[in-house]
């Protein structure tokens, strides 16, 4: 049987597509996206990756592979250090304070994204949850990727690019995907239409996630 991370990269190209053409990305990369826009983006995101952290530990806790355990608590440390540790760099390097992200609502995008993520720990099963948190890793490596040499005017936009492209996230972008490829090994057709259901919501949540920011969305419309 085909393995399941094939599968999954497959029928995520069209959704993917479009957001390595949506504009917030193909500004960023061109260095013409508003600044305040990508002010926006890290205050949301950082409290996504605050809930993805989490989520890492809440699912390891399902596990009884030690060694799928460990990639799950691995990804979780570096989520709560690493990732968070980037984006407090930027907050400084762009003047976005404590205060700042303590006022600033969560969006309706980051907080639906945040509610799929959480139903298919409490509802689905230990592979459909793996899958939510799957396109963060591997769609983010994508856009790394095609984009490195862009050579962003904007210092800030080509490093968080940069971060993206790195051995280090290659490496735990790689060990999810054999850890929902192995989590998948037993699955029977309807959990891996589960699974692909799971990990497509999550690859058009990171579609919206860009269109938030783009339009700085707010609970009024």
């Amino acid at each position: 049987m085909t393995k399941i991370s094939t599968e999954l990269f497959e029928i995520a190209q069209p959704v993917w597509n479009l957001s390595y053409q949506h504009p917030f990305i193909t500004e960023l990369a061109a260095g013409k996206l508003p600044l305040e826009k990508f002010r926006y983006y890290l205050k949301q995101d950082r409290y996504y990756l605050e809930q993805f952290g989490d989520l890492h530990e809440k699912i390891a806790q399902l596990i009884d592979n030690p060694a799928d355990k460990e990639i799950l608590l691995v990804g979780a440390n570096d989520m709560h250090d690493g990732e968070l540790d980037i984006r407090n760099t930027m907050f400084q390097e762009i003047g976005i304070t404590a205060d700042e992200i303590k006022s600033t609502p969560i969006a309706p995008t980051a907080y639906s994204y945040v509610t799929h993520m959480n139903y298919e720990l409490t509802n689905g099963t230990t592979a459909s949850a793996v899958a939510a948190l799957l396109p963060c890793y591997w769609l983010y490596s994508e856009i790394g990727h095609r984009l490195i040499n862009a050579q962003s005017p904007v210092p800030i936009y080509q490093e968080w690019l940069d971060s993206y492209a790195s051995t280090e996230f290659d490496g735990g972008t790689n060990q999810m995907v054999q850890l929902i490829d192995h989590l998948s090994e037993q699955a029977d057709s309807a959990e891996r239409a589960q699974i692909k259901d799971s990990f497509l919501k999550s690859s058009n949540y990171e579609l919206n996630f860009w269109q938030m920011a783009y339009t700085m969305e707010n609970w009024a419309g």
